[in-house]
């Protein structure tokens, strides 16, 4: 599909002023920054876990099972951000005086996701006395309900959406219940945990706890690395409160003070603890992290995170590092098929279809949410990918394009045909589903009539918003290190992107696939630049001599040299050699 390379609207940065460089100030402002206060990035700067809907009934169970010293179990979800959540969660109560501590993440292929009643049923054989779900939870009525027949304590700790009516858990704790107060409806999973965490450490400190069982109190800020991590990874919009809790976690990162098992991560992936960015947690760290959940069983993920040894987490690192690497290779055979059965109306897809839906007998159903994700990026359609779960059950993961909210299109196709959805939940830009399979062709025509209906007012050609052009004194290293600290840059909070006008001096293919350049900038200025993924028909090309680039600022250091890098989003002839 082509691009279009647009610049967004100038914009009044005027209350800005105090922020010394134009084109950071109109960044800022051009992404909904209303005053300075917006980027400050201290603890402190936190939203108060008080307005948090349910938390005071949460921490009263919590502390109740501390003291009567009950047997707790977290139930957590396969991903990166409940791994994260567990994780947080082992930490943060073993430091304050859990006896009996235990998880479980439900095996994708064999329990499905969430607080299902057979999970609740393997609690209890570990005697289970009090559950407490981490990013998951709100959607699992038959769950709750089966720990109340065994006698279970619920408390359910998620920030996925919730319906009119809730389970009947002892205490529910999710920013996005009807009735919370709380600002930042944008939690992850792990943030939602961490504020839990707060929330009793407070509450514990005031009666008491720690000094009358001569326990340290626990310095939750030290946490915030896997706070971050999870954060990032479950691609949550970065409003003001998250961008602090990524921000917190990075510098605990770069000065040396994470877990021993994000270190080992870090390494294994060929990276610098010093010089990570948001996007390294999204598009490095996160992915590894998955694929123990994607491919195997995510307690290997968490038992990297919650390892003291590094040479113990370093081992659990080389294995989800192999495991990634088997991800990735069975998700570009899917994205292969997927995409050769799409090219037959590639040509005209802009006309005749609105929503995508891609299956295969042979999916796996542990990589269609990155598939999904893939060609959601190459179409820009909301696209859905099946899997068999079983064989009457199709499990679905579903990724949004900007604009449209893909919880919220489910939610109308089930209100239409209430026989086609199993169940399903989510947000705006991720969602998961299941289906009967004999249901496959109804749905497929149900998601591209209501996509078409929702999607009648939205600009669906492929393009690219950029922040303009940049001047010769700002191609340069101290300003790309400017933009780099102006973040964390994510989701909601997208990394500034410029564009312009370029000689193109020399070009030729890395790795089979990525267009590495030398460009020239009009006042003569030479600059690498890199392209990853071109469409290799189409690049390299000996006639092009001018490009149109739509590019990101980045500090490249290859073998002690560091130079200034253009990361190229998308690339546009302007000429040809005559």
């Amino acid at each position: 599909m082509s691009v279009t390379i647009k610049r967004k609207n100038k914009v009044s940065d005027s209350h800005l002023a105090s922020i010394p460089h134009p084109v950071i100030r109109q960044i800022y402002a051009n992404r909904g920054i209303k005053n300075v206060e917006m980027l400050d990035r201290r603890v402190a700067a936190l939203a108060h876990y008080k307005t948090l809907k349910g938390i005071d009934a949460a921490v009263a169970v919590l502390a109740e099972a501390l003291a009567q010293k009950t047997n707790i179990v977290i139930v957590g979800d396969f991903d990166a951000d409940g791994a994260t959540s567990t994780a947080l969660m082992m930490l943060c109560l073993t430091r304050m005086g859990a006896k009996h501590l235990s998880y479980l993440v439900p095996n994708r292929f064999d329990f499905g996701y969430g607080l299902s009643p057979e999970i609740v049923d393997v609690a209890a054989q570990q005697g289970a006395n009090l559950i407490i779900t981490v990013d998951n939870g709100i959607s699992c009525f038959d769950g709750v309900n089966r720990a109340k027949e065994l006698g279970i304590k619920v408390v359910i700790t998620d920030h996925h959406l919730a319906a009119d009516t809730l389970p009947n858990a002892d205490a529910i704790v999710n920013p996005n219940q009807p009735g919370c107060e709380f600002l930042s409806k944008n939690l992850a999973g792990v943030g939602v945990a961490f504020y839990l965490m707060l929330a009793l450490r407070s509450h514990l400190k005031q009666i008491g706890w720690f000094t009358e069982h001569k326990l340290q109190e626990p310095n939750l800020a030290a946490f915030l690395d896997i706070v971050a991590l999870g954060t990032v990874a479950d691609v949550v919009p970065l409003d003001n409160n998250n961008r602090v809790l990524v921000h917190q976690g990075l510098q605990r990162i770069r000065t040396g003070k994470c877990r021993p098992g994000i270190s080992a991560l870090i390494d294994v992936a060929g990276k610098q603890a010093q010089r990570m960015m948001s996007t390294d947690l999204g598009f490095v760290l996160g992915p590894r992290l998955n694929a123990a959940g994607r491919l195997d069983d995510m307690s290997l993920g968490i038992e990297c995170l919650l390892a003291e040894d590094p040479n113990t987490a370093r081992r659990m690192a080389f294995e989800l590092d192999s495991l990634n690497r088997e991800r990735r290779e069975i998700q570009q055979s899917m994205q292969d098929e997927a995409l050769k059965a799409l090219a037959t109306i590639e040509s005209d897809l802009m006309q005749v279809k609105h929503g995508i839906v891609v299956y295969k007998e042979d999916f796996h159903q542990g990589v269609i949410g990155i598939v999904a994700g893939k060609i959601k990026e190459q179409f820009n359609r909301p696209t859905i990918a099946f899997a068999h779960q079983d064989e009457q059950i199709l499990k679905g993961s579903a990724r949004s394009i900007q604009g449209l909210h893909i919880r919220d299109l489910l939610e109308e196709i089930n209100s239409r045909y209430p026989q086609l959805i199993n169940k399903f939940g989510g947000h705006a830009m991720a969602a998961g589903l299941s289906i009967e399979s004999n249901n496959l062709s109804a749905f497929i025509a149900a998601f591209e009539q209501v996509s078409s209906e929702l999607l009648a007012d939205i600009e669906l050609s492929h393009q690219i918003m950029t922040d303009g052009e940049l001047f010769q004194q700002d191609l340069s290293l101290d300003f790309a290190q400017q933009i780099k600290d102006a973040g964390p840059w994510g989701q909601s909070f997208p990394e500034p992107i410029f564009d312009g006008e370029f000689d193109l001096m020399e070009q030729r293919l890395l790795g089979g696939k990525h267009l590495k350049m030398m460009v020239r900038h009009p006042t003569g200025l030479l600059l690498d630049a890199i392209a990853f993924n071109i469409d290799e028909t189409h690049w390299p090309n000996a006639q092009v001599k001018k490009v149109k680039l739509a590019y990101k600022l980045d500090i490249n250091e290859f073998r002690g040299r560091i130079s200034l890098q253009l990361m190229v989003d998308a690339i546009q002839p302007v000429s040809l050699a005559s």
